[in-house]
């Protein structure tokens, strides 16, 4: 079944500017970026929007348009993507402008705009698109079109006819009586309700009675969800894994998959489980990908992008590899000794036939896929490349890091990667191993109980 989801609330341009710092200016202790790569892509209602058109979910934005030039890109990006229907006009477009290095934010830069409460809103465009979806989010942003009088008011009429998730803003209108479910992170739910941010249980069920909802779920970052639901006792639900990366719009995400399940005719409780799992795999994928870039290509947050702006910054790159099939402590050992070598690791994982391989048709226990989610897990790792072959030469001659590490149970000699990362001037670092740890013995031991 095709779910229809309408989206309700305000849209920014979000802009990125990728650059290199190698200098500060003389007449000032700041840096001077290197302007590179300038990406846009619709943010706020429209990204979570916009995220759910890219899983094939059929989605229709309702917002608020502005007729200057950042308004005609921003409507220009969303159209390629669904249907958007401005029932209000902006006299400006909001835009957030990001200045980046080596991966991390150095300086954001603003442009606020607002709608005017007393213009004229196009209700009827407004109620016929509640009319045709299955499940409506409101991804309120402060930017006027959810706490406007008349679409406030119809929102609040249509509470009781079709479920309906409101992902709040604390500058952003109170959320109406009788919703399904209200998605606050910690810091918005602090804003709303009483309780302190180490409360984070009682703050999710404090909110769902002052709200009347059916639930709230207060996101908690890395951390995971609190999840008052029904009347019921909290529900803690943690997330597989903490992001290393960037959480931009991993809000949008939780809140939009919450919807989607809950128009598929999931519970509460069941929505808010899939959201949590699917955030995380998101995040893990590399999160927000920019709509439009100069060769209009998608990137990928992969090993060669780290290893290509940590190069850029003037950092090292290490690299380690293995089957790490069963994570036992003497991996977690070398892992971060490896990791302080450099300024980024990136681990070479085995491939399920490469491990059959190696060790025989009983491995490995752990697929490919769970190998890699629990590396993405530590902090101490920042990128990890699956391969096939029976040693990683081929994906270390396309990455290149300066720096390739293994554990001290191996020597130079022994390792078919050592002529090919001298080959580019790379160098060869044994790490500390753990004496009688590996996952061979782990295995044989647990056998012999």
């Amino acid at each position: 079944m095709t779910v229809r989801v309408l989206v309700i609330g305000d849209v920014l341009l979000d802009r990125d500017i990728e650059g290199v710092v190698r200098r500060v200016t003389p007449d000032a202790p700041a840096p001077v970026v290197e302007v590179g790569e300038v990406t846009e892509r619709a943010g706020g209602a429209g990204l979570a929007a916009t995220l759910l058109a890219r899983r094939g979910v059929e989605v229709t934005l309702v917002t608020a348009l502005a007729d200057d030039d950042a308004g005609k890109r921003l409507t220009a990006l969303l159209d390629e993507q669904l249907p958007v229907i401005a029932v209000l006009t902006s006299s400006a477009t909001r835009c957030k402008t990001r200045v980046r290095s080596a991966g991390h934010s150095l300086l954001r830069m603003d442009i606020e705009a607002s709608i005017d409460g007393s213009g004229s809103c196009d209700i009827p465009a407004l109620e016929d698109a509640l009319d045709a979806a299955d499940v409506v989010l409101v991804s309120d942003y402060a930017g006027g079109v959810v706490s406007h009088p008349e679409v406030y008011a119809v929102l609040r009429r249509w509470t009781s006819q079709r479920p309906m998730v409101w992902d709040p803003h604390p500058r952003g209108a109170e959320p109406v009586p009788g919703l399904t479910l209200v998605t606050p992170n910690k810091a918005e739910a602090v804003q709303f309700g009483t309780q302190g941010p180490d409360r984070p249980d009682r703050l999710a069920a404090e909110l769902c009675e002052r709200w009347q909802a059916w639930g709230v779920a207060v996101t908690d970052g890395g951390n995971g969800v609190f999840a008052a639901t029904g009347g019921g006792p909290v529900q803690f639900m943690p997330a597989p894994f903490e992001s290393n990366g960037d959480t931009c719009g991993a809000g949008d995400r939780f809140a939009g998959t919450v919807a989607a399940q809950l128009g598929s005719g999931a519970t509460a409780s069941d929505a808010i489980e899939t959201a949590v799992r699917d955030t995380a795999d998101w995040l893990a994928a590399g999160g927000v990908r920019p709509a439009v870039r100069g060769n209009g290509a998608a990137p990928q947050l992969d090993a060669a992008t780290l290893i290509r702006r940590v190069h850029a910054a003037g950092g090292t790159v290490v690299a380690t590899g293995g089957c790490f099939d069963v994570l036992h402590a003497g991996h977690i050992a070398s892992l971060e000794a490896a990791r302080r070598l450099g300024d980024a690791l990136v681990v070479l994982v085995n491939s399920d036939d490469s491990v059959r391989r190696l060790k025989g048709p009983a491995r490995p226990v752990n697929s490919q896929a769970d190998r890699c989610r629990v590396l993405r897990s530590l902090r101490c790792v920042d990128a990890v490349v699956v391969f096939d072959g029976d040693d990683p030469c081929v994906s270390l001659d396309q990455l290149r890091p300066d720096i390739w590490a293994k554990g001290g149970d191996y020597t130079a000699e022994m390792m078919p990667e050592t002529p090919i990362v001298n080959g580019w001037g790379g160098r060869v670092v044994l790490v500390p191993y753990l004496p009688g740890r590996s996952t061979t013995a782990i295995l044989e031991e647990g056998s012999t109980r």
